[in-house]
Protein backbone atom coordinates (compact mmCIF):
# COMPACT_ATOMS: atom_id res chain seq x y z
CA UNK A 1 0.00 0.00 0.00
CA UNK A 2 1.34 3.50 -1.22
CA UNK A 3 2.13 5.54 1.73
CA UNK A 4 4.35 7.68 0.31
CA UNK A 5 2.02 10.79 0.01
CA UNK A 6 1.45 11.04 3.74
CA UNK A 7 3.64 13.63 4.73
CA UNK A 8 3.68 17.61 4.86
CA UNK A 9 1.40 20.68 6.16
CA UNK A 10 -2.08 19.29 5.53
CA UNK A 11 -5.04 21.79 6.77
CA UNK A 12 -8.13 21.01 7.57
CA UNK A 13 -9.89 22.61 5.01
CA UNK A 14 -13.14 25.01 6.68
CA UNK A 15 -16.41 24.28 5.33
CA UNK A 16 -17.24 28.03 3.68
CA UNK A 17 -21.13 28.48 3.86
CA UNK A 18 -24.19 30.29 2.45
CA UNK A 19 -26.68 32.33 4.66
CA UNK A 20 -28.59 29.04 4.19
CA UNK A 21 -26.26 27.52 5.94
CA UNK A 22 -25.26 25.27 2.51
CA UNK A 23 -21.74 25.02 1.58
CA UNK A 24 -20.34 28.12 -0.76
CA UNK A 25 -18.53 25.90 -3.74
CA UNK A 26 -17.30 29.13 -4.98
CA UNK A 27 -16.05 30.00 -1.69
CA UNK A 28 -14.92 26.61 -1.36
CA UNK A 29 -13.05 26.05 -4.79
CA UNK A 30 -11.16 29.54 -4.03
CA UNK A 31 -9.69 28.05 -0.65
CA UNK A 32 -9.22 24.68 -2.33
CA UNK A 33 -6.56 26.78 -4.73
CA UNK A 34 -5.12 29.19 -1.75
CA UNK A 35 -4.05 26.21 0.31
CA UNK A 36 -2.65 24.47 -2.43
CA UNK A 37 -1.10 27.24 -3.76
CA UNK A 38 0.78 28.20 -0.62
CA UNK A 39 2.28 24.94 -0.34
CA UNK A 40 0.24 22.58 1.18
CA UNK A 41 0.39 18.60 1.00
CA UNK A 42 -3.04 17.73 1.11
CA UNK A 43 -6.23 18.73 1.93
CA UNK A 44 -8.46 16.96 5.08
CA UNK A 45 -12.00 17.54 4.06
CA UNK A 46 -13.98 17.43 7.14
CA UNK A 47 -11.97 17.60 10.04
CA UNK A 48 -12.77 19.60 13.56
CA UNK A 49 -12.37 23.00 11.76
CA UNK A 50 -14.28 21.67 8.90
CA UNK A 51 -17.34 21.80 11.44
CA UNK A 52 -18.12 18.19 10.21
CA UNK A 53 -20.47 17.76 13.02
CA UNK A 54 -22.88 20.14 11.65
CA UNK A 55 -22.94 18.85 7.89
CA UNK A 56 -25.43 16.15 6.92
CA UNK A 57 -24.23 12.88 4.97
CA UNK A 58 -25.51 14.31 1.69
CA UNK A 59 -23.91 17.70 2.00
CA UNK A 60 -20.88 16.39 3.24
CA UNK A 61 -20.59 14.24 -0.35
CA UNK A 62 -21.33 17.32 -1.82
CA UNK A 63 -18.82 19.33 -0.61
CA UNK A 64 -16.03 16.50 -0.62
CA UNK A 65 -16.66 16.46 -4.52
CA UNK A 66 -15.87 19.84 -4.88
CA UNK A 67 -12.95 19.64 -3.35
CA UNK A 68 -11.59 16.77 -4.96
CA UNK A 69 -12.46 18.15 -8.28
CA UNK A 70 -10.88 21.32 -7.28
CA UNK A 71 -7.74 19.50 -6.23
CA UNK A 72 -7.94 17.68 -9.88
CA UNK A 73 -4.53 15.72 -8.33
CA UNK A 74 -2.45 18.47 -7.44
CA UNK A 75 -2.37 16.98 -3.78
CA UNK A 76 -4.40 13.82 -2.04
CA UNK A 77 -7.21 14.49 -0.42
CA UNK A 78 -7.86 13.07 3.45
CA UNK A 79 -11.64 12.61 4.76
CA UNK A 80 -12.24 13.12 8.32
CA UNK A 81 -14.88 10.28 9.68
CA UNK A 82 -15.77 11.66 13.24
CA UNK A 83 -19.44 10.55 14.43
CA UNK A 84 -20.11 8.25 16.51
CA UNK A 85 -21.64 5.66 15.43
CA UNK A 86 -20.05 2.76 14.45
CA UNK A 87 -22.28 2.13 10.99
CA UNK A 88 -22.67 6.08 9.95
CA UNK A 89 -18.61 6.17 9.88
CA UNK A 90 -18.45 3.14 7.74
CA UNK A 91 -20.75 5.19 5.51
CA UNK A 92 -18.77 8.23 5.67
CA UNK A 93 -15.14 6.22 4.88
CA UNK A 94 -16.93 4.40 2.37
CA UNK A 95 -18.35 8.04 0.75
CA UNK A 96 -14.91 9.70 1.12
CA UNK A 97 -13.80 6.65 -0.80
CA UNK A 98 -15.93 6.54 -3.60
CA UNK A 99 -15.70 10.04 -4.02
CA UNK A 100 -11.67 9.89 -4.00
CA UNK A 101 -10.41 10.59 -1.13
CA UNK A 102 -6.91 9.28 -0.52
CA UNK A 103 -6.71 8.11 2.83
CA UNK A 104 -9.20 8.29 5.82
CA UNK A 105 -8.80 9.63 9.20
CA UNK A 106 -10.72 8.48 12.32
CA UNK A 107 -11.85 10.81 15.54
CA UNK A 108 -12.62 8.67 18.48
CA UNK A 109 -16.11 8.67 19.24
CA UNK A 110 -16.99 11.83 21.33
CA UNK A 111 -19.73 12.13 24.00
CA UNK A 112 -19.90 8.14 24.87
CA UNK A 113 -16.27 7.58 25.98
CA UNK A 114 -16.21 4.33 24.98
CA UNK A 115 -14.06 1.35 27.01
CA UNK A 116 -10.64 0.33 24.67
CA UNK A 117 -12.48 -2.89 23.76
CA UNK A 118 -15.78 -0.77 22.25
CA UNK A 119 -13.35 1.29 20.51
CA UNK A 120 -10.97 -1.29 19.13
CA UNK A 121 -13.64 -2.72 17.59
CA UNK A 122 -14.90 0.67 16.39
CA UNK A 123 -12.17 1.54 14.44
CA UNK A 124 -11.48 -2.37 13.54
CA UNK A 125 -15.13 -2.03 11.87
CA UNK A 126 -13.81 1.40 10.32
CA UNK A 127 -10.71 0.32 8.61
CA UNK A 128 -11.96 -3.30 7.18
CA UNK A 129 -14.77 -1.10 5.20
CA UNK A 130 -12.19 0.21 3.45
CA UNK A 131 -9.52 -1.94 3.15
CA UNK A 132 -7.39 -0.90 0.54
CA UNK A 133 -7.41 2.31 1.55
CA UNK A 134 -4.35 4.41 4.03
CA UNK A 135 -6.34 5.01 7.11
CA UNK A 136 -5.05 7.44 10.01
CA UNK A 137 -6.34 7.82 13.35
CA UNK A 138 -7.16 11.08 14.69
CA UNK A 139 -6.35 11.60 18.60
CA UNK A 140 -7.68 14.55 20.09
CA UNK A 141 -8.70 13.88 23.67
CA UNK A 142 -9.63 18.10 24.23
CA UNK A 143 -12.77 17.72 21.84
CA UNK A 144 -13.61 13.97 23.14
CA UNK A 145 -12.80 14.08 26.52
CA UNK A 146 -10.57 11.11 26.91
CA UNK A 147 -7.20 9.88 24.49
CA UNK A 148 -6.63 7.39 22.67
CA UNK A 149 -3.91 5.30 24.57
CA UNK A 150 -0.26 4.17 23.55
CA UNK A 151 -1.18 0.27 24.14
CA UNK A 152 -4.37 0.30 21.92
CA UNK A 153 -2.53 2.32 19.15
CA UNK A 154 0.34 -0.33 19.49
CA UNK A 155 -2.02 -3.09 19.55
CA UNK A 156 -3.97 -1.68 16.34
CA UNK A 157 -1.14 -0.65 14.38
CA UNK A 158 0.32 -3.69 14.72
CA UNK A 159 -2.61 -5.35 13.29
CA UNK A 160 -4.60 -3.90 11.45
CA UNK A 161 -3.13 -3.89 7.96
CA UNK A 162 -4.43 -0.55 6.42
CA UNK A 163 -3.62 1.31 9.66
CA UNK A 164 -0.63 3.92 8.56
CA UNK A 165 -0.68 6.25 10.76
CA UNK A 166 -2.35 8.69 12.95
CA UNK A 167 -2.45 12.69 13.66
CA UNK A 168 -2.07 13.65 17.34
CA UNK A 169 -3.61 16.53 18.69
CA UNK A 170 -2.94 15.84 22.28
CA UNK A 171 -0.28 18.63 22.46
CA UNK A 172 1.89 16.42 24.77
CA UNK A 173 5.39 16.17 22.79
CA UNK A 174 6.07 12.62 25.48
CA UNK A 175 3.07 11.55 23.75
CA UNK A 176 3.71 12.08 20.30
CA UNK A 177 7.04 10.89 20.24
CA UNK A 178 5.68 7.55 22.39
CA UNK A 179 3.39 7.43 19.48
CA UNK A 180 6.34 7.74 16.82
CA UNK A 181 8.89 5.01 19.00
CA UNK A 182 6.23 2.27 19.35
CA UNK A 183 5.68 2.30 16.19
CA UNK A 184 8.62 2.67 13.86
CA UNK A 185 8.73 -0.96 13.10
CA UNK A 186 5.46 -0.91 11.00
CA UNK A 187 6.63 2.28 9.64
CA UNK A 188 3.75 4.38 11.40
CA UNK A 189 3.71 7.76 10.24
CA UNK A 190 2.63 10.54 12.83
CA UNK A 191 1.10 14.00 12.13
CA UNK A 192 1.44 16.69 14.64
CA UNK A 193 -1.99 17.76 15.56
CA UNK A 194 -0.71 21.48 17.04
CA UNK A 195 0.08 24.67 14.81
CA UNK A 196 2.76 25.58 17.92
CA UNK A 197 4.60 22.49 17.66
CA UNK A 198 5.18 21.83 13.96
CA UNK A 199 8.68 22.26 14.52
CA UNK A 200 9.20 20.44 17.93
CA UNK A 201 7.06 17.64 15.94
CA UNK A 202 9.48 17.27 13.60
CA UNK A 203 12.63 17.31 15.28
CA UNK A 204 10.62 13.77 16.84
CA UNK A 205 10.08 12.18 13.77
CA UNK A 206 6.79 13.56 12.70
CA UNK A 207 6.33 13.04 9.10
CA UNK A 208 4.61 16.47 8.83
CA UNK A 209 1.68 18.42 10.59
CA UNK A 210 -2.13 19.01 10.22
CA UNK A 211 -2.78 22.77 10.81
CA UNK A 212 -5.77 24.77 11.34
CA UNK A 213 -3.51 28.22 10.34
CA UNK A 214 -3.15 26.58 7.07
CA UNK A 215 -6.18 27.75 6.23
CA UNK A 216 -5.13 31.49 6.12
CA UNK A 217 -1.20 31.55 6.10
CA UNK A 218 -0.36 28.85 4.56
CA UNK A 219 3.20 30.13 2.98
CA UNK A 220 4.35 30.54 6.38
CA UNK A 221 2.73 27.40 7.84
CA UNK A 222 4.22 25.28 4.91
CA UNK A 223 7.73 27.47 5.42
CA UNK A 224 8.01 25.51 8.93
CA UNK A 225 8.26 22.03 7.35
CA UNK A 226 9.57 23.10 4.32
CA UNK A 227 12.87 24.57 5.70
CA UNK A 228 13.12 21.85 8.67
CA UNK A 229 13.32 19.17 5.76
CA UNK A 230 15.53 21.17 3.22
CA UNK A 231 18.03 21.50 6.52
CA UNK A 232 16.96 25.28 7.57
CA UNK A 233 16.69 24.35 11.21
CA UNK A 234 17.51 27.96 12.46
CA UNK A 235 15.01 29.45 9.62
CA UNK A 236 12.01 26.81 10.85
CA UNK A 237 12.14 27.83 14.26
CA UNK A 238 11.52 31.69 12.99
CA UNK A 239 8.86 31.02 11.39
CA UNK A 240 7.59 28.46 14.11
CA UNK A 241 7.88 31.52 16.08
CA UNK A 242 5.87 34.00 14.04
CA UNK A 243 3.41 31.58 13.57
CA UNK A 244 2.82 31.25 17.38
CA UNK A 245 1.02 34.24 18.67
CA UNK A 246 -1.44 34.06 15.41
CA UNK A 247 -2.28 30.65 16.22
CA UNK A 248 -2.64 31.40 20.68
CA UNK A 249 -4.91 34.38 19.78
CA UNK A 250 -7.25 31.77 18.16
CA UNK A 251 -7.82 30.08 21.75
CA UNK A 252 -9.76 33.53 22.75
CA UNK A 253 -12.44 32.40 19.96
CA UNK A 254 -15.52 29.77 20.82
CA UNK A 255 -14.09 27.03 18.98
CA UNK A 256 -13.44 26.55 16.09
CA UNK A 257 -14.67 30.15 15.17
CA UNK A 258 -11.48 32.03 14.44
CA UNK A 259 -10.02 29.75 11.92
CA UNK A 260 -13.29 31.34 9.82
CA UNK A 261 -12.40 34.66 11.18
CA UNK A 262 -8.67 34.43 9.97
CA UNK A 263 -9.40 33.14 6.52
CA UNK A 264 -12.05 36.14 6.50
CA UNK A 265 -9.79 38.78 7.81
CA UNK A 266 -7.30 37.78 4.90
CA UNK A 267 -10.03 38.47 2.13
CA UNK A 268 -10.86 34.51 1.30
CA UNK A 269 -14.68 35.23 2.17
CA UNK A 270 -15.75 31.92 3.95
CA UNK A 271 -18.76 32.41 5.69
CA UNK A 272 -19.64 32.98 9.08
CA UNK A 273 -19.67 29.48 11.51
CA UNK A 274 -22.66 27.34 11.57
CA UNK A 275 -24.77 28.13 14.40
CA UNK A 276 -25.24 27.89 17.45
CA UNK A 277 -21.51 29.24 16.54
CA UNK A 278 -20.99 33.27 15.39
CA UNK A 279 -18.06 34.70 14.43
CA UNK A 280 -16.03 36.09 17.47
CA UNK A 281 -17.09 39.58 18.95
CA UNK A 282 -15.50 42.63 18.01
CA UNK A 283 -12.67 43.17 20.59
CA UNK A 284 -12.00 39.62 19.61
CA UNK A 285 -12.10 40.36 15.72
CA UNK A 286 -9.79 43.48 16.58
CA UNK A 287 -7.26 41.17 18.18
CA UNK A 288 -7.08 38.52 15.47
CA UNK A 289 -6.71 41.29 12.89
CA UNK A 290 -3.75 42.57 14.98
CA UNK A 291 -2.42 39.25 15.36
CA UNK A 292 -2.31 38.69 11.67
CA UNK A 293 -1.00 42.58 11.28
CA UNK A 294 2.05 42.10 13.53
CA UNK A 295 2.75 38.67 10.96
CA UNK A 296 2.75 40.89 8.15
CA UNK A 297 -0.61 38.80 6.78
CA UNK A 298 -2.60 41.77 6.13
CA UNK A 299 -2.08 45.78 5.82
Amino acid sequence: MDTSFIKGIIPPIVTPIRSDEKIDEEALRRLVDFVIDGGSSGILAFGSNGEFYMIEEDEMERGLSIIVDQASARVPVYMGVGAIRTSKCIRIAQMGVRCGAKSISILQPMFIKPTEDELKTHIRSIAASVPDTPVLLYNNPGRCGYAMSQALVEELAHSIPNLVGMKDSSGDLTQTMEFIRRNADVNFKVFCGKDTLIYSGLGVGAVGAVCSTANYVPKLVCSIYDKFMTGDVKGALEAQLILNPIRLMNDFSSFPVATKDCANLIGMEVGIPFLPNKPSPAKQQENLRQALLVGGFIS
